[in-house]
């Protein structure tokens, strides 16, 4: 009997303390300073010291301080006394803000029971902040919007609240006017939170359901798993399954980040914290997954789960072939801490040995990039980035294909299908017409046009993917003077008229050059193509052809000329056929040099790939 009135004790007890938690995310568009105001809540709440604190200190990476932007997400859990309501816990997540990361966040947002949506008083709604706050209204969100930078000069707040109800149908009463850098307005965002966001539900006494909403790989302690519960308790010994994957652990330690590790004996239903089960490899837990005990399962996994595939493949290949054994241990490195990202060998007859590796976007492909040359001092040769494609052969079978070269691989094909995106551009009405042009330019279909306010135009086009991999962005910024804003979601694919370019060099094929292209476009893009090479092509003792072809066509073609010594300049006069004489015999030198040498292609020439549209 004592045992049992003990129980009940205890369990009202966590009852009790599940009111006082509150789970909730900081979403924004990039550079609406979501980190600086997590900073900002971590000194109010003292789980820093001012001596401790320093900026952005979620982030993690050198990259991610340097560029000002949030790679990884991190969680922190913060004690908060309310001038009203007493002690209450924060388990506050800071996402990432790019588009190539939208699967993190969205996981980050099931872990939550609300979310603090930051809008820039300078800058207003952008096209991420209306995707991310789309993330939160399917997972049924309570929304705070935070107006923050209003100490800036040209802040305009009572602008932002018209557009939070005019745009986002969110009434602006509710909003928390603040300043992260200067710390304006963070008691009053910390009592809203109280008030405005739930606490969660759940059962301690239920079946296990944790989500796995995050995991990295620590060298001496194995992988590191965030979870949020969702029903039960998980408690130290605990034997747990993952039930995408099936794999059993034993769990061996489980904690908060206060932000330091603070370990626990066991998380109960509506806490978030962290997991170490002796877990070797990263890809043996998949975020989205849940959690549940080997012993007695739940039946159903929590919803939401998906694969995380790469969208942009690139060839990787070190300058120096000394250097390729370095880089190998640099990506086996890199793949343990995030397993979105994935690599294999492979040859190209131009480049030698090197690695073709998968990407979540380009964002994520440059920061990859970056961390090889940077942690692992390997010099990058980088080949134009492309997306992956279907290929339906005439017995109905599908290929995917994420290198050009695997085309000419393939037989009896009936169909190429490519990858569609729904992109949202949000911009000034004045540059409507440029940006008009630049996406009809790239295949796009309009599918909506709406006025967020006189000023201010939302766009949705439809678009193939491989039009905006490339340099869509950068064109998109310049051409609004860095106004308008973009973000895209994947749909599906589609079939469409593709074709395989190709660039010969003296009519060798140079493998790592080959592009996948819509047959309306390769004939200007192989011609634009050949001119660049020609400029980047230094020139030879021999004539060196270069050529753009479909198959076995030749759409284009540029010829750098080669070097010539004046063999007639010891001939003064004379007859004629003495100098046809030395001019012949040159003829003769320069076609045997044409058949033995070879032309080294520089640097410059692959990056002209991803420069085919410059004037």
């Amino acid at each position: 009997m004592p045992e049992a009135i003990t129980g009940n004790v205890i369990s009202l007890k966590k009852t009790m303390d599940q009111k006082k938690l509150r789970n909730f995310s900081i979403i924004a568009h990039i550079d609406h300073g979501k980190s600086t105001l997590a900073d900002k809540l971590i000194l109010a709440t003292s789980a820093l010291s001012q001596r401790e604190m320093k900026d952005q200190v979620l982030d993690n990476m050198d990259l991610e301080r340097e560029r000002g932007i949030t790679i990884k997400a991190q969680t922190v859990c913060l004690k908060y006394a309310s001038k009203d309501d007493g002690d209450f816990t924060f388990n506050m997540i800071d996402t990432p803000g790019h588009v190539d990361f939208t699967y993190e966040v969205s996981r980050s947002l099931a872990a939550c029971e609300g979310v603090l949506l930051v809008i820039d008083a300078t800058q207003g709604i952008q096209a991420q902040t209306i995707a991310n706050l789309n993330l939160a209204m399917q997972h049924d969100l309570a929304v705070i919007p935070i107006i923050n930078k209003i100490d800036l000069p040209s802040a305009d707040p009572d602008f932002i609240k018209e557009q939070l109800e005019d745009v986002l149908q969110i009434e602006s009463d509710n909003a928390v006017l603040v300043s992260a850098k200067e710390g304006i307005g963070i008691d009053e965002l910390m009592e809203s939170v109280t008030k405005l966001i739930p606490s969660p539900e759940g059962n301690d006494s239920g079946i296990l359901q944790a989500l796995l909403f995050d995991a990295w790989y620590d060298p001496f302690r194995g992988v590191i798993v965030l979870v949020k519960v969702q029903q039960g308790t998980i408690k130290v010994n605990d034997e747990i399954t993952m039930m995408a994957t099936g794999n059993r652990f034993i769990v061996e330690e489980l904690g908060t980040y206060n932000p330091k590790q603070e370990p626990k004996s066991s998380l109960q239903a509506g806490e978030v914290g962290y997991l170490i089960a002796g877990i070797k490899e990263l890809d043996q837990t998949k975020v989205g997954d849940t959690i549940t005990h080997a012993k007695s399962p739940c039946e159903n996994p929590l919803p939401g789960y998906k694969e995380v595939k790469p969208m942009v493949f690139s060839g990787l290949y070190p300058i120096s072939g000394d250097d390729y054994e370095d880089l190998r241990d640099a990506l086996k490195k890199l793949t343990l801490n995030d397993a979105s990202f994935s690599y294999e060998a492979e040859t190209s007859t131009a480049l030698g040995f090197g690695f073709r590796c998968g990407f979540l976007g380009l964002l994520h492909m440059e920061i990859i990039r970056e961390r090889i040359e940077r942690e692992y001092k390997v010099d990058l040769l980088t080949t134009a980035p492309t997306v992956i494609y279907k290929l339906i052969t005439t017995d109905g079978k599908t290929v995917m294909i994420d290198n050009p070269t695997k085309l000419k691989e393939q037989k009896n094909i009936d169909h190429l299908e490519e990858p569609y995106v729904m992109g949202t551009i949000i911009l000034p009405d004045e540059y409507i017409g440029v940006v008009m042009g630049l996406v009809r330019d790239r295949r796009g279909i309009q599918k909506k046009m709406e006025y967020l306010n006189p000023e201010t135009v939302l766009l949705e086009y439809e678009l193939p993917f491989n039009e905006i991999v490339l340099d869509f962005y950068d064109r998109l910024k310049s051409s609004t003077k860095g106004y308008a804003s973009f973000d895209y979601e994947f749909i599906d694919f589609r079939t469409s008229s593709l074709v395989k370019l190709d660039i010969l060099l003296n009519g060798e094929l140079v493998d790592a050059l080959s592009l996948i292209a819509h047959k309306d476009k390769a004939f200007f893009l192989g011609r634009d193509l050949a001119k660049k090479l020609k400029q980047q092509i230094p020139r030879q003792m021999f004539e060196v052809a270069i050529q753009a072809a479909i198959g076995s066509k030749v759409i284009a073609r540029e010829t750098v000329k080669a070097l010539r010594k004046n063999v007639l300049a010891k001939c003064y006069g004379g007859d004629i056929t003495r100098k046809r004489k030395l001019l012949e015999k040159q003829k003769e030198g320069k076609k045997k040099m044409k058949q033995i040498g070879s032309v080294e292609i520089p640097q410059e020439a692959f990056l002209a790939v991803l420069r085919t549209d410059d004037k």
